[in-house]
């Protein structure tokens, strides 16, 4: 088969299409014909080498596609268009998947759109529910609305609560789509603090929830801008991983519980029970198309290298999908 494959760690230009075996399946296994996979930012930091998680070569954590063969022990019939995570592998043109987390595709949706949901709204109901904890009536403030976890999570928020939805991004483009998604309020960190914005949005009481992508570099702002007792969920470190000066008693004056999490590294029964909680809340939001995947451009598969350059210049406005 033909899969993408990393000659050495560094930029997108290591990205090469090459002929392997492909994957043979174990108990309680699919074997996925892979027809489109998404990208996703732990794929870079995988292809630079930062990752020291990743054990399969083949790079790849979603796809969608068709179930060719199935171990006996397996509860999904061969045929089945499915989408979900996998434990690398997905850039090829077959991938193994746990058949605890194949997930059936919507009729109405195509295998690009379905290639859009699986890490993103996982991370997103994750993050929100699991670990943010966000309730009915509370405030939420989502970095990087735009993004593909972004737009799953106030998508989410909007059909599974009556929370107030703040968000940020670099463009009046991606704040008036994260509007038409549901979010309530857009602050354009480039133009505006975005801390100072979510004081005056909230009558200087701040947000019960914060949906992190960016890390250091937004700290201090987040800290102002976060409510007393107030849940503050780590899912990425765009704007760094180091804190300087650090004023830790900022923290327990908020009595803030800051949570970081990767759910790629979780294993395998977490993301079983992930997939299937979420499955249980959103399958008929999907099939009602009260959510759905956001798809910025579709690549083809020979094109993976300037897949990777598009997230990399955070152009894209949801999922960059790759189409086999």
């Amino acid at each position: 088969m033909k899969a993408i494959v990393v000659n050495q760690p560094g930029g997108a230009e290591q990205l090469q299409v090459q002929d392997v075996p492909a994957p043979k399946i174990k108990p309680g296994e699919l074997l996925i014909k892979v027809k489109a996979f998404a990208i996703n930012r732990t794929d870079i930091v995988a292809r630079e080498g930062k990752a020291g998680y990743m054990t399969n070569p083949i790079l790849g954590i979603e796809v969608a596609g068709e179930v060719v063969e199935a171990a006996e022990d397996a509860i999904i019939d061969v045929g089945t268009r499915v989408m979900g995570l996998v434990n690398g592998g997905g850039y090829a043109e077959y991938a193994v998947m746990p058949a605890d987390r194949a997930m059936k595709v919507p009729e109405h949706l195509s295998f690009e759109e379905a290639a859009a949901i699986p890490e993103v709204f996982l991370t997103a109901y994750q993050t929100l529910f699991w670990l943010g904890e966000l309730a009915q009536h509370e405030t939420i403030l989502i970095h990087a609305g735009g993004s593909g976890v972004g737009t799953a999570a106030i998508q989410l928020v909007k059909q599974m609560t009556n929370a107030k939805i703040i968000t940020t991004a670099g463009s009046q483009e991606k704040l008036d789509f994260c509007q038409s998604l549901g979010a309530d309020i857009g602050i354009n960190y480039k133009q505006k603090s975005f801390d100072e914005e979510v004081l005056k949005a909230t009558n200087n009481q701040g947000v019960d929830v914060i949906l992190d992508f960016i890390g250091a570099s937004y700290w201090k702002q987040n800290i102002k801008s976060l409510k007393i007792d107030g849940r503050w969920v780590l899912i990425g470190i765009l704007g760094g991983s180091i804190v300087e000066n650090m004023n830790i008693m900022e923290l327990m004056a908020k009595r803030a519980q800051i949570k970081g999490t990767l759910l790629t590294p979780r294993t395998d029964q977490y993301k079983k029970e992930l997939t299937e909680e979420f499955i249980s809340k959103a399958k008929s939001l999907f099939n009602q198309e009260k959510i759905r995947p956001i798809v910025d451009t579709v690549f083809p598969f020979v094109d993976i290298q300037e897949a990777h350059r598009h997230m990399e210049a955070s152009k894209n406005i949801g999922k960059i999908v790759v189409r086999v």
